[in-house]
Formats: C-alpha cells, structure tokens, sequence
C-alpha cells in the first residue's frame, strides 16, 4: 500500500465515518499490486477487531448443529478475539509473519466492492446511536462479555454455538456501526443463555444439560 493510504490509516479514530464510506475511501487509496494485512487491519481502527468477529460468529448463529470437538475449534478465533478486546486492544494482535503477509491488491478491491452493498444495507437498519458504549471501557467490558459467550460455545450441547455467537454477531455489528442499542441487545440476548445455563446446572446439576437438550430438540422438532 503507498504512502497516500496514510490519510486513511492514521485518521482519528474519534472520527466517525460509516464503514461502507471507510470501505469506499479504502479501495481508493489501494493502488499497488500487494497490501499487507497490517495495512488492512490498521485502516479500519479499532473496528477491525469488529469485523473479523462478525465474520468468525455469524456463520456460527446459523442454527445448524456442530460434532463436539469441533465447536471447540470453532470457538477459538471468537475466544482469542474477545479476549483482545477485553484487554482493550484497538488492533487485533497478530504474529508478524502473519500480519507482513502480502494479499493481492487487486483481490482487495473486489472484495471490499462486493462488501460494501451489504455494509449499506446493514446501516440502514443501524445507526450511530448510544456511541459512548461502544468505546473505551465500555468495549472492555462487553469483550468480556463476549469472552464468556464464547466459552459456552464450547459446551457441548446440541445448536449451543447458535445463541451465544448470534449476542457476539450482534455485538460486533453495534462496534462497526457504533450503534451501542445493537451492542445492548447482543449482550442481553448472549448473557441471557449463559444465565440460563448457570441457573439450569445450579437446580437441576448434570441433568440441566439433559432437559436443554430436550427442549431444543423440541423446539426444532
């Protein structure tokens, strides 16, 4: 990526601009063969930690049953993410072999144009709202939230990674658009299953894992 990206890496993160506009200024200033991950990460502040747990949890919020052992594997990038954004990173932390990995510019391009009308569809039904929930400790604390989300996806529990990854999905939508109404309703909906969880083992004990699994099975029958 050239220098002029700079305008787009270092701008403000204060400064709010819907993500199909940073997307768009993005696919502009691309203008070499290759671009680093670094570089992409970086342009997108803080919210890139946003994105890519959208994209790790929204596949997982389909109700579609996962084998034990590989909801486990599945939850890693969510725990290893959450977890970042509990301890307030702005950027996603990344081994630097990883992050100097060189992607195709050209590749990037179409990417972002094939994103960008699903990021305007998603704003129309978001908007920048509650804004202050979204930064600073606030972000910490709903990452923790997230973080425990995540650890009961690992519960084996048939369709147990639908409700908890569709909280952190929801979550991470209100961190993108800085809609903090979006972010409250993700941590009501994800913490909502873990107390349920949490008071089912506490009356029932081992059994409470057999009656959710009842209900569910009814639920879907």
């Amino acid at each position: 990526m050239k220098k002029q990206t700079n305008s787009i890496i270092m701008s403000p993160a204060s400064e709010i601009r819907s993500l199909s506009t940073l997307l768009g200024d993005l696919e502009v200033e691309l203008h070499d063969d290759t671009v680093s991950i670094s570089d992409l990460l970086e342009s997108l502040h803080e919210r890139g930690i946003a994105m890519i747990l959208l994209f790790f949890a929204a596949p997982m919020a389909l109700p579609v049953p996962v084998p034990p052992g590989i909801n486990v594997m599945l939850a890693t990038p969510l725990l290893l993410l959450t977890g970042q954004q509990a301890l307030g990173a702005h950027t996603i932390w990344l081994p630097s072999r990883i992050k100097q990995k060189k992607l195709s510019g050209i590749k990037i391009k179409h990417m972002i144009r094939g994103v960008i009308p699903w990021m305007e569809r998603l704003e129309t039904i978001t908007r920048p709202r509650l804004g202050w929930l979204t930064q600073d400790g606030f972000s910490r604390f709903f990452g923790f939230l997230g973080l425990i989300m995540a650890l009961t996806v690992c519960i084996p529990l048939p369709l147990t990674n639908t409700v908890p990854s569709l909280g952190i999905a929801l979550m991470s939508v209100g961190f993108i658009m800085r809609d903090g109404l979006a972010v409250l309703a993700g941590a009501f909906i994800g913490m909502g299953w873990v107390l349920l969880l949490v008071l089912g083992v506490l009356f029932f004990g081992q059994e409470a894992f057999d009656i959710i699994k009842d209900f569910i099975k009814m639920v879907i029958a």
